[in-house]
């Protein structure tokens, strides 16, 4: 049975750690995040956690239900991380490009947690916060509730999704991105061009492509197919 996550007016209570440090949810996150950037999602347990923290391992079951209850903590900071310091400027196609850039490069400044926390839904506060940002937009720019709901579905998904894969590049070992990263130009653009014709035409213009994020490109799509799906219901 898991154990009960303590209230936070109990946890202030708490005595400083060996280390002096008065214990937060916060600062578990934080310490949690650095973790997983250098040493992995392998590298983050409970025991190594307390250990960093100067804290005996069970006091974080003050904080979280387990494991499980901090890796949604961790998607819940790297969201939150997103929607700080963003402001509307009331164009519905610029205000979701530049929010779902945020959320993308949020993500990717922690590549590890990113692939930890991508495809979870947290249910807390700062996700409900970003979620009702983005139906707003979509709903004050005409969109129907059925059209905003299928457009919000493409646009979360997709920055995630985006998002867990630029991580998976990002987290890889130096050696083994570089070689992914040069098969483009000592494989691909090596291919004759009498057996795959359409590579070999388009070699050079791949090498300069293939090892960039295609995010940007893909949410511009998804925008214009959305506004043109704007358009065509005004005209309905």
């Amino acid at each position: 049975m898991a154990k009960q996550v303590v209230p936070e007016e109990a946890r202030r209570r708490r005595r400083p750690t060996r280390q002096g440090t008065v214990l937060s949810e916060r600062l578990i996150v934080e310490t949690a995040l650095r973790m997983l950037r250098e040493h992995g999602s392998a590298g983050l347990s409970v025991r190594r956690l307390g250990t960093a923290l100067g804290a005996d391992p069970s006091t974080l079951y003050r904080y979280f239900d387990g494991m499980d209850g901090l890796t949604l903590a961790i998607g819940e900071e790297l969201i939150g991380r997103a929607l700080d310091g963003w402001t509307a400027t009331g164009d519905w196609r610029t205000d979701l490009r530049e929010l779902g850039r945020r959320i993308h490069g949020a993500y990717l400044d922690h590549p590890q947690a990113a692939m930890l926390t991508a495809g979870r839904v947290t249910g807390r506060a700062r996700e409900i916060a970003a979620d009702e940002t983005v139906l707003g937009i979509l709903r004050t720019a005409g969109f129907p509730d059925a059209d905003a709901v299928l457009v919000f579905h493409a646009f979360i998904d997709q920055s995630l999704a985006f998002a867990a894969l630029d991580a998976g590049t990002l987290a890889l070992a130096e050696t083994s991105r570089t070689s992914d990263e040069r098969q483009w130009e000592s494989t691909y653009a090596r291919l004759p061009a009498e057996k795959y014709p359409h590579i070999a035409a388009t070699a050079q213009l791949l090498a300069a492509r293939m090892n960039h994020s295609a995010y940007p490109v893909a949410l511009d799509m998804l925008l214009a197919s959305a506004d043109s799906r704007l358009q065509a219901l005004h005209a309905g």
